[in-house]
């Protein structure tokens, strides 16, 4: 059975990713790809669908055993986990060296002290659980073929198979090492060179050394910072998150793959990282997005595949009864091809700060942005999906509204510096025209909050970004009124931030049944207003209480089940640790700190 979301922990080498549980178990790994198919799906079904657990030896009718201790090696993406048992401490070492040819996932058991039994499992099932492959022997190597995969199985113990499963029992005594390493090949290739484990290892923590020493943030907040800046590299793709379908409800249907390249989630993610001091990723992004956009910006997407994919069909996997039973799993994503205005806010809010950061002008980037703009010119009046991805009606949604104005006013400043060319004073006429329509029809003067949507009722936690954005200034009682309005209605009891009401009078604005938990990137939006209009220690007292959330790893889903007081949603999520770490930034800035 999978852990709950919580207890696992990431390793990868930035094209993909494994979750790693407590006691020592791979439940979910896709290769060579984050949206490749999984060959490990433990995670959203049984063993039966695939895992590799590592561990002391235990009775077969009895749980593994969990950790009694586990962590990442200083500042890096290297597990260390380590068990305590009647005879004997044990040390297993998890990591994904950042590859230059085939994928690697290796697993280095270390004794401790005293002589530990331990149990190698490994049961690989391709195409997410559903393809048992042929195992065999190749010049003394395992491998496992299906199709167009294999996968190399490489270790210096003496293996078994049994009941599909290959088996490794041995014992490790004070300073033994003993390596265990599975490396992928497409099936018609040559075999992936024998693996180096301890030089992979030494690499991998040099790579993380350096890359972190990039960092320019040295405040108070340093190690959730830091600990999320590491996160965000390793999902480098730059993808949402590295797996699908775990629930933002236990039980519901509203599970999603997040292993794609969402161009608002990769521009809010490189204006993170550019804030903290790392310059390569926002060009490597730039040039991503140039490649991926092809010149084409009237049928710009919100999401493509990581090397910039546009079909995404979504399917559901009828064979995985999904995670905690929480089915439909599904693979792909149908709102790639949504219109979702405020996508095009958020990528030339990007190309702004790349701009304003000193980043090497391109004259690429600046055309496809005065395309954007041209397009939003003719465009913005329309309703559409928004933020949250609706699969209801099209609306015209505030935030949508906002973030259009944004795309052009940062366009104008571009004009304005004397970096590109365009109809400056059109544009400024355009940008007045948006702002106006806002806040006439955006808002609710009687109550005196901004809503969901032109003629709504409803609030929505997008609308924590009109001051952040500089739509208005963080003293206007527009922007007062509508924190104040969000805090009571929707908020939880703990004090954290729901997207949008999904009961009462507007309740099925996603389209979906159900409910969802507090979404976390909306409840730092709120400690981020409350710093803005003068609140602070209210802020930071709602910012420290959202670092209690993260796992003991420092990591964080999409949102927390205030019912359940548990983490749910696809993990980790970008969208949660790109807001934790510019909710930091600005209490720095602030002093609004403790101790």
């Amino acid at each position: 059975m999978a852990g709950r979301i919580e207890d696992y922990a990431l390793i990868g080498d930035m094209q993909t990713a494994a979750l790693v549980c407590r006691d020592g178990t791979v439940d979910w790994l896709c290769l060579p790809r984050f949206d490749s198919h999984a060959i490990f799906a433990g995670l959203l079904g049984t063993e039966e669908h695939g895992f590799w657990r590592i561990g002391p030896a235990h009775a077969a009718d009895a749980e593994p055993p969990t950790a009694a201790r586990r962590g990442y090696r200083g500042d890096s993406l290297i597990l260390e986990s380590e068990w305590d048992t009647p005879r004997g401490t044990v040390r297993v070492i998890d990591f994904m060296p950042p590859r230059d040819g085939a994928p690697q996932l290796i697993r280095i058991v270390e004794g401790v002290s005293g002589r530990v039994p331990m149990r190698s499992a490994l049961r690989m099932r391709f195409s997410y659980g559903r393809i048992v492959p042929w195992v065999h022997k190749h010049d003394g190597r395992t491998v496992a073929v299906a199709g167009p995969d294999s996968v190399w199985f490489d270790t210096s113990a003496e293996t078994y198979g049994r009941a599909l499963t290959t088996y490794a029992d041995f014992t490790v005594a004070p300073g033994d090492r003993i390596a265990f390493t599975i490396s992928w090949q497409a099936s018609h290739r040559e075999p992936p060179p024998l693996p180096e484990p301890e030089q992979s290892l030494e690499a991998t923590e040099d790579f993380w050394r350096e890359w972190v020493e990039h960092c320019t943030y040295h405040g108070p907040y340093r190690e959730a910072v830091v600990r999320s800046l590491i996160t965000l590299k390793a999902l480098t793709g730059i993808v949402a998150a590295p797996t699908t379908s775990l629930p933002e409800e236990i039980g519901g249907v509203r599970n999603w793959d997040y292993r794609y390249t969402w161009l608002r989630d990769a521009a809010i993610t490189l204006s993170s990282l550019l804030r903290t001091g790392y310059r390569e990723e926002a060009r490597a992004w730039r040039e991503w997005l140039l490649r991926a956009v092809a010149g084409d910006p009237e049928n710009l997407q919100i999401m493509y595949g990581i090397a910039g994919e546009r079909e995404l069909g979504e399917a559901e996997l009828d064979w995985l009864p999904g995670y905690e039973n929480s089915a439909p799993v599904r693979v792909g994503n149908g709102a790639a091809h949504q219109l979702q205005l405020d996508v095009y806010g958020e990528v030339t809010e990007a190309l702004h700060l790349a701009h304003m950061t000193g980043l090497a002008r391109s004259d690429y980037a600046s055309l496809l942005q005065l395309k954007l703009i041209r397009y939003l010119e003719d465009h913005w009046q329309e309703p559409d999906e928004g933020i949250w991805e609706v699969r209801g009606p099209r609306r015209h949604f505030v935030h949508s509204k906002v973030m259009a104005w944004v795309a052009v006013d940062r366009t104008i400043k571009l004009l304005e510096s004397g970096d590109a060319d365009g109809p400056l004073e059109r544009w400024r006429e355009l940008r007045d025209d948006i702002h106006r329509d806002v806040c006439e029809k955006g808002y609710d003067k009687e109550r005196n909050t901004f809503t969901q949507s032109y003629g709504s009722q409803e609030l929505d936690a997008s609308l924590l970004l009109i001051p952040q954005m500089g739509f208005l200034p963080p003293d206007d009682k527009r922007v007062i009124g509508t924190i104040e309005a969000i805090q009571r209605e929707l908020s939880t009891p703990d004090g954290f931030i729901l997207r949008y009401p999904t009961q009462g009078e507007d309740a099925g604005v996603d389209g979906l049944p159900g409910d969802e938990g507090a979404f976390l990137a909306c409840s730092f939006w709120m400690a981020d207003d409350l710093a803005m209009i003068g609140r602070v220690d209210e802020a930071r007292k709602l910012f420290e209480k959202l670092l209690s959330l993260r796992n003991d790893l420092g990591l964080l889903a999409e949102e927390w089940d205030p019912r359940l007081q548990r983490q749910v949603g696809n993990f980790p999520q970008a969208f949660s640790h790109v807001p934790l770490i510019d909710t930091a930034l600005r209490l720095t800035a602030s002093g609004a700190y403790g101790g």
